[in-house]
Protein backbone atom coordinates (compact mmCIF):
# COMPACT_ATOMS: atom_id res chain seq x y z
CA UNK A 1 0.00 0.00 0.00
CA UNK A 2 1.54 3.50 -1.16
CA UNK A 3 0.59 6.67 -0.17
CA UNK A 4 1.27 9.76 -2.19
CA UNK A 5 2.47 12.57 0.20
CA UNK A 6 1.73 16.27 -0.86
CA UNK A 7 3.71 19.07 0.77
CA UNK A 8 2.94 22.25 -0.31
CA UNK A 9 1.15 23.80 -3.13
CA UNK A 10 1.39 24.47 -6.61
CA UNK A 11 4.11 27.10 -7.86
CA UNK A 12 3.16 30.30 -8.99
CA UNK A 13 3.30 30.76 -12.63
CA UNK A 14 5.46 33.48 -13.98
CA UNK A 15 5.05 36.46 -15.37
CA UNK A 16 5.18 35.13 -19.14
CA UNK A 17 3.47 32.00 -18.37
CA UNK A 18 0.96 33.34 -16.64
CA UNK A 19 0.32 35.88 -20.02
CA UNK A 20 0.76 32.95 -22.22
CA UNK A 21 -2.31 31.29 -20.30
CA UNK A 22 -4.69 33.95 -20.57
CA UNK A 23 -3.97 34.87 -24.04
CA UNK A 24 -4.63 30.77 -24.45
CA UNK A 25 -7.96 30.83 -22.56
CA UNK A 26 -9.11 34.56 -24.58
CA UNK A 27 -8.45 32.68 -28.26
CA UNK A 28 -10.12 29.69 -26.89
CA UNK A 29 -12.84 31.37 -25.88
CA UNK A 30 -13.11 33.38 -29.71
CA UNK A 31 -12.67 29.98 -31.36
CA UNK A 32 -9.59 30.42 -33.05
CA UNK A 33 -6.38 28.45 -33.06
CA UNK A 34 -3.23 29.75 -31.08
CA UNK A 35 -0.26 31.19 -33.68
CA UNK A 36 2.85 32.13 -33.09
CA UNK A 37 2.57 35.62 -34.00
CA UNK A 38 -0.17 36.46 -31.03
CA UNK A 39 2.54 36.10 -28.95
CA UNK A 40 4.41 39.36 -27.90
CA UNK A 41 8.00 38.77 -28.80
CA UNK A 42 11.08 40.69 -26.94
CA UNK A 43 12.61 44.01 -28.88
CA UNK A 44 15.90 43.69 -30.02
CA UNK A 45 18.27 46.32 -28.51
CA UNK A 46 21.21 47.08 -29.42
CA UNK A 47 24.06 47.31 -27.08
CA UNK A 48 25.56 50.85 -25.51
CA UNK A 49 28.42 52.55 -27.39
CA UNK A 50 31.70 52.59 -26.69
CA UNK A 51 32.23 55.68 -28.56
CA UNK A 52 31.36 59.30 -27.46
CA UNK A 53 29.48 61.62 -29.57
CA UNK A 54 30.77 64.43 -30.53
CA UNK A 55 30.12 67.41 -28.05
CA UNK A 56 29.86 70.41 -31.03
CA UNK A 57 27.03 68.28 -33.19
CA UNK A 58 24.10 70.66 -33.23
CA UNK A 59 21.53 67.52 -33.02
CA UNK A 60 23.67 66.41 -29.72
CA UNK A 61 22.94 70.12 -27.77
CA UNK A 62 19.68 70.93 -28.78
CA UNK A 63 18.22 67.93 -27.04
CA UNK A 64 20.86 68.23 -24.02
CA UNK A 65 19.04 72.18 -23.65
CA UNK A 66 15.40 70.41 -23.66
CA UNK A 67 16.50 68.30 -20.86
CA UNK A 68 16.04 69.55 -17.35
CA UNK A 69 18.30 67.57 -15.39
CA UNK A 70 21.40 65.69 -16.79
CA UNK A 71 23.26 62.97 -15.22
CA UNK A 72 25.06 60.06 -16.13
CA UNK A 73 22.05 57.78 -16.21
CA UNK A 74 19.56 59.90 -18.12
CA UNK A 75 22.53 60.99 -20.78
CA UNK A 76 23.14 56.77 -20.76
CA UNK A 77 19.91 56.52 -21.87
CA UNK A 78 19.06 58.79 -24.23
CA UNK A 79 21.75 58.51 -26.53
CA UNK A 80 22.62 54.60 -25.91
CA UNK A 81 25.96 55.01 -24.23
CA UNK A 82 27.98 53.37 -21.28
CA UNK A 83 27.48 55.06 -18.31
CA UNK A 84 31.38 55.77 -18.04
CA UNK A 85 31.66 57.34 -21.67
CA UNK A 86 28.56 59.42 -20.52
CA UNK A 87 30.23 60.65 -17.37
CA UNK A 88 33.08 61.38 -19.59
CA UNK A 89 30.87 63.16 -22.29
CA UNK A 90 29.28 65.21 -19.16
CA UNK A 91 32.61 66.76 -17.74
CA UNK A 92 33.79 67.39 -21.53
CA UNK A 93 30.25 69.51 -22.27
CA UNK A 94 30.80 71.22 -18.37
CA UNK A 95 34.53 72.04 -19.54
CA UNK A 96 33.24 73.65 -22.71
CA UNK A 97 30.16 75.13 -20.94
CA UNK A 98 27.42 73.54 -22.66
CA UNK A 99 25.84 72.55 -18.51
CA UNK A 100 26.59 73.81 -15.56
CA UNK A 101 27.64 71.91 -12.19
CA UNK A 102 24.73 71.91 -9.91
CA UNK A 103 25.47 69.28 -7.38
CA UNK A 104 27.46 65.65 -6.51
CA UNK A 105 26.81 62.66 -3.90
CA UNK A 106 29.47 60.17 -3.13
CA UNK A 107 29.15 58.80 -6.95
CA UNK A 108 26.63 60.83 -8.63
CA UNK A 109 27.11 64.30 -10.63
CA UNK A 110 23.97 66.62 -11.49
CA UNK A 111 24.24 69.26 -14.28
CA UNK A 112 21.94 71.29 -15.97
CA UNK A 113 21.80 73.05 -19.36
CA UNK A 114 23.38 76.50 -19.24
CA UNK A 115 21.52 79.52 -19.80
CA UNK A 116 21.72 80.34 -23.04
Amino acid sequence: MEVEVNLGGKKKPTLSQAEKAQLRESLKEEGTKETKAKVPTKVERKPPSVIMPNPRDERILKEIQKMKVLTPYTVASKFNLRLSIAKDFLEELHRQGVITFVSSGRHLKIYKPAAA
